[in-house]
């Protein structure tokens, strides 16, 4: 049986599924550019993360979150991981 190093905190998982997200956009000064953020939900809520995306990558990334079933997120690298494919397919 692995030993598993305790005690084994919210902080020690370091990928998590993502369940939910929200776009946003802040208004920059007058006469400047706004910007977009998206709040990722993961684990039901057990963890947050807010990322700053310019609109390129928001149109890109609505269009994965929206059409992917299945989104992971990794904590420490802040990268999204999109679908799951079992090996051999």
């Amino acid at each position: 049986m692995a030993k598993v190093q305790q005690p084994l905190t919210d902080d020690s998982i370091k990928v998590r599924q993502v369940n939910h997200y929200q776009f946003s956009w802040v208004a920059g000064e007058p006469g400047g550019r706004g910007t977009f953020t998206l709040q990722l939900v993961l684990d039901e809520g057990a963890w947050e993360e807010v990322l700053t995306v310019d609109a390129g990558d928001a149109d890109v990334l609505q269009d994965l979150l929206k059409n992917t079933r299945t989104v992971h997120y990794d904590v420490p690298r802040r990268t999204l991981m999109f679908g799951v494919t079992s090996t051999g397919d």
